[in-house]
């Protein structure tokens, strides 16, 4: 049914969809809405589960035929070469604490390509929006990743210091810190996001889950830089994630390896 679909159709679908789960964030956002903890330890709200909720109904009720893959209710069991895949609130840490640094996530894979990445940070009024071919875009405006190309000029983000120890990357970490020109803990999909608009050099995730990376790989694409696994490998289900320029991406994958 949906084999003549210009991809920027799901593109824009994908905007609007962002754009309403994020209005529904903002209804509970700053308002000391309670927290949960899921089996993994992480924090989960009801604006997260309701966000999602809406995202679900509005793909179902556009595209039926579809798959859908989200953070908080799973994998439908539809045979489907579209699926998308959703993080209704990425930085749901920032998300309790009033901070605006989250992020609703859209990703939209077919034929196991993904292909179409939406990032809308609803407390922050910004839209990062890119599909293959089409560009990427910051509230409209195109976004290209910065022309830095030294090491020693970059600005590195990431999420929280101490994972980078935790999942054995604290070598790889202090030669990152040694290497570059400023880290700052601009977490989550917002670091990445950095990235893309041509804010920061290098955003590294020592862990992630594909609800995470989908979104994010298409808009780091085509806004000229790269997204990755800590492998180097063009994948969001690599469990880590590393964002950079383009420009910088060998140094850095040579820091990472040690082989520098």
């Amino acid at each position: 049914m949906t084999q003549s679909v210009p991809t920027r159709t799901f593109l824009d679908f994908a905007v609007n969809a962002a754009w309403q789960a994020g209005q529904l964030t903002l209804a509970h956002f700053q308002t000391g809405v309670a927290v949960e903890q899921k089996a993994d330890d992480s924090p989960v709200t009801a604006a997260d589960r309701g966000a999602e909720e809406l995202l679900r109904r509005l793909i179902e009720n556009r595209f039926p035929g579809h798959a859908i893959f989200g953070e908080e209710f799973g994998e439908t069991d539809k045979d489907s070469t579209y699926r998308w895949i959703l993080d209704p609130i990425d930085g749901t840490r920032s998300f309790i604490r009033g901070v605006p640094l989250y992020g609703v996530l859209i990703g939209l894979e077919i034929a196991g390509e993904v292909v179409v990445g939406v990032a809308h940070f609803p407390g922050l009024k910004e839209m990062i929006a890119a599909a293959r071919g089409e560009g990427c875009r910051w509230n409209g405006r195109p976004a290209h990743v910065s022309d830095v190309s030294r090491l020693d000029l970059a600005l590195v983000a990431y999420t929280d210091g101490r994972d980078f120890a935790a999942y054995g990357r604290a070598e790889a970490w202090e030669r990152l810190q040694a290497a570059t020109h400023t880290q700052r803990g601009w977490g989550d999909c917002y670091g990445h996001c950095l990235v893309a608009t041509g804010r920061a050099e290098v955003m590294l995730d020592p862990i992630m889950n594909p609800w995470d990376c989908a979104a994010l790989l298409p808009i780091l694409q085509e806004a000229g830089g790269t997204f990755t696994d800590w492998d180097g490998e063009v994948t969001i289900y690599g469990s880590n994630a590393l964002s950079t320029n383009g420009a910088l991406f060998d140094p850095i994958m040579e820091i990472v390896r040690g082989t520098v």
